[in-house]
């Protein structure tokens, strides 16, 4: 090529590399978004529930670029669904070559990365979130937040001291029909709350199973982590062909029982409609029947009362007010009388937060530095309600709380029950 053919080759070039700056985004195709605007994501823990938020995550603005996990066989499906997203999506979600790991702390060195979204057992969540947070990345934390208060404490803490935005992953409160029925409760649409009713399942047993061989795919070590060490049991973390959510979340070692599994739900919904989302109960009666799994009664300072009861519609929220009832769940929202959700809320009156995307809204508020619907301290107090009532359950007999202290009153063995029990080698 001439000097003179290869300066105007070069001015053509650079034009036309300008033109394709200053092109609209809509041009580039529709769904493009810039790398610059991307936000990349690591998954810690890629079972089950990895599987069901990769198909939430992917269809946002976001490069999923690598996973964590003990279990090689989970580790290895994550992995072919996360490059299958990547190959459908036209290359806008990954940067392509998606980094899989065994230790959840390389993704946290990684640079590249914006957030993680930690969807491990409940014992692995406040541990590897406090580290999440002290290597300033952003978080989506599964529910229940934490297994107990002091734990959640600390990583409500630490996402404030680093500056992270944390999601709680009580997706509930992005749902529009919850919304809907809290903002009836906020504005007075059934009188002045008298009671309210959440039927979750139930609270948390100490962990009784047996011992299995142990697969070679596992890193039982890795799984156990902080938590009390028990021989590996199939119940607890069951090979990745058997498609269910593990019980792990049965046993108070690793979990809070279904009681805590969608109390983070159920109760995280009451505290919403209440008002109480920086607060809690302040009184705890059990059932007199101490093998009774329903019945605790919970009264708030208020005078509100709160019952863990069976009403006969599977999990929900029955709020019980003067002039009416509304019940809601994932399948139902009504009201006696019945025209009360049908009610449109009026200008001036109490709204709530609404966000109708709660993957996009964690990612909107780690962006901009805003409050996501679901934050640290929201999720923490929801999660403390659960992780009372498991106290309460297990020691058979009333309690006094003060939510401002996250303290009992006057009663030692009830306030080391808010502590962790990490074996040795392992602290918070």
């Amino acid at each position: 090529m001439s000097n003179t053919s290869r300066r105007k080759f070069l001015l053509q070039a650079t034009s036309v590399a300008a033109s394709f700056i200053i092109v609209p985004r809509y041009v580039l195709g529709r769904g493009y978004t810039a790398p610059s605007d991307m936000f990349t994501i690591g998954f810690i823990g890629t079972g089950k529930q990895a599987r069901g938020l990769l198909n939430s995550f992917k269809k946002q603005p976001v490069r999923i670029i690598s996973g964590a996990e003990v279990d090689s066989l989970k580790l290895a499906k994550f992995k072919a669904l996360a490059e299958k997203a990547f190959a459908e999506s036209g290359g806008n979600q990954t940067m392509g070559g998606f980094k899989d790991v065994s230790d959840y702390r390389e993704i946290l060195a990684d640079s590249a990365i914006d957030g993680v979204v930690i969807a491990t057992p409940d014992h692995w969540h406040a541990k590897q979130g406090i580290d999440a947070a002290k290597a300033k990345k952003h978080i989506y934390c599964e529910k229940p937040l934490t297994r107990t208060v002091v734990e959640g404490r600390a990583l409500v803490n630490a996402a404030k001291d680093n500056k992270v935005v944390l999601q709680t992953g009580s997706m509930q409160r992005s749902w529009k029909n919850f919304r809907h029925a809290c903002e009836l409760v906020r504005n007075g649409y059934i009188g002045a709350i008298r009671e309210v009713l959440v039927n979750v399942g139930d609270p948390a047993i100490a962990c009784d199973l047996g011992q299995e061989t142990l697969p070679t795919y596992l890193n039982w070590e890795g799984w156990v982590g902080p938590a009390e060490y028990r021989p590996f049991h199939s119940e607890l973390s069951p090979p990745v062909e058997k498609d269910i959510f593990p019980n792990w979340r049965k046993y108070r070692e690793y979990g809070g029982g279904i009681l805590s599994d969608w109390g983070a739900h159920m109760f995280d919904i009451a505290q919403w409609g209440l008002g109480m989302d920086d607060s809690g109960p302040v009184t705890l009666t059990p059932p007199s029947d101490p093998k009774a799994l329903r019945g605790l009664t919970m009264v708030y300072e208020n005078g509100i009362i709160m019952k863990h009861e069976d009403f006969g519609r599977n999990y929900g929220v029955r709020f019980i007010g003067e002039k009416g009832t509304i019940d809601i769940s994932r399948s139902y929202l009504d009201s006696n009388p019945a025209s009360i959700v049908s009610a449109t809320i009026q200008a001036g009156e109490k709204r709530l937060y609404a966000s109708d995307d709660h993957y996009a809204d964690w990612i909107n508020a780690a962006k901009n530095g805003t409050v996501p619907i679901c934050p640290a301290e929201i999720g923490h107090r929801s999660n403390s309600v659960s992780a009372i009532a498991n106290i309460a359950y297990q020691l058979g007999r009333p309690l006094t709380w003060n939510p401002e202290k996250e303290k009992f009153k006057q009663d030692k063995e009830a306030n080391e029950l808010l502590l962790p029990r990490f074996r040795e080698g392992w602290k918070l």
